[in-house]
């Protein structure tokens, strides 16, 4: 079923104030949610608000959180997320770095005691759509992936985004996990009963697990082998133990345990597109680059498609036609919704 984005986000706010979060996060955590949809990152979009939702009826999150920075300089600035919802801090996070880059060239902003906080494109696309360049990174909430040649899972697949603007058009965003698939894509999977392809997930001798509902029993497998391992680790690092955020063996399965402070690690860097050169003509010198990418040639004649085209595209689609919430989502949505006496979503489609 198809849904405007200003429903979804009405109706996902409602579920977080039913859960003491005050309007103003309700409303900021379900805006970034719905934009993970909107983007096509279901695995951090609205799938996660059933869960969220029990991690705040059970203590894990607290509702009534108020991040504040608490360590800054002119270029810096620490977010203390107060084991407030992630999408929260996050935001606030982005907020500082921007009003930071934009002043001094440069932005470097760290969270802790923070949550997961969604789809990590979403942050550094907001640091672009004011003209700077934005980077993110951050400590996975789940583990799930031993060093490389390890036996121990102790890392997860922490995202890393790159956001950078450009003259006209979509900007180029590229939004990764440092696994071949991360837990929400997996969770994707599992809720439409659908094969995990082999080379996402191995067992303890190094043979596909293709079962959705058997990927905790194995192993994540890493983006080029060793090197995003070590990838995995230095983002760990600079996410996490640099601003005192949990890593490797510190790191809570926020699945499983729904009391627990994640105390989760988040890093955002911004820094001004005309550090170098005038504005106009480095964003008129990216865009012909990335134009004469697009153009360079296919198997089909098509243009290329580049990080970021694909997420731009969805956004024009679900504003055109609206977001589409699988059934299984829906369904949970609308469970939470009963429990909190709020009238249930579906009847007035698009």
């Amino acid at each position: 079923m198809r849904f405007s984005s200003d429903q979804l986000v009405s109706f996902c706010a409602a579920l977080f104030r039913a859960a003491d979060v005050p309007a103003r996060h309700a409303e900021t955590t379900a805006r970034r949610l719905v934009e993970a949809d909107q983007r096509g990152r279901t695995g951090h979009g609205l799938i996660r608000a059933a869960p969220y939702l029990q991690r705040l009826r059970a203590g894990g999150i607290d509702p009534r959180a108020e991040p504040a920075v608490r360590r800054e300089t002119p270029v810096s600035a620490q977010v203390d997320g107060a084991n407030g919802l992630g999408q929260v801090a996050m935001t606030l996070a982005t907020e500082v770095a921007v009003a930071k880059a934009a002043a001094n060239g440069v932005a470097v902003v760290g969270t802790v005691n923070s949550n997961h906080a969604g789809a990590a494109g979403l942050y550094p696309a907001m640091v672009a759509g004011h003209g700077l360049v934005g980077l993110y990174l951050a400590v996975a909430n789940a583990n799930g992936m031993p060093p490389w040649g390890g036996t121990t899972p102790l890392l997860g697949p922490n995202p890393l985004a790159i956001a950078i603007p450009t003259e006209w058009g979509p900007p180029f965003v590229l939004d990764i996990a440092t696994t071949a698939a991360s837990h929400g894509t997996i969770k994707v999977a599992r809720q439409a009963g659908t094969p995990l392809p082999p080379g996402w997930v191995v067992d303890a001798d190094g043979q596909p697990i293709t079962d959705p509902d058997r990927a905790d029993d194995g192993f994540l497998v890493p983006i080029g082998g060793y090197k995003g391992s070590g990838l995995t680790i230095a983002i760990g690092l600079l996410a996490g133990v640099l601003g005192g955020a949990a890593f490797a063996h510190e790191v809570l399965d926020h699945r499983l345990d729904p009391r627990t402070p994640t105390n989760t690690g988040q890093l955002l860097i911004a820094f001004r597109a005309d550090l170098f050169r005038p504005m106009g003509d480095v964003l008129a010198e990216l865009t012909r680059h990335l134009e004469l990418l697009r153009s360079s040639g296919s198997r089909d004649g098509s243009p290329l498609r580049l990080p970021g085209d694909e997420a731009a595209r969805q956004v024009a689609e679900s504003a055109r036609a609206g977001v589409d919430v699988p059934t299984a989502v829906l369904d949970a949505l609308n469970t939470e919704a009963e429990r909190a006496g709020i009238p249930p979503l579906g009847k007035d489609e698009k």
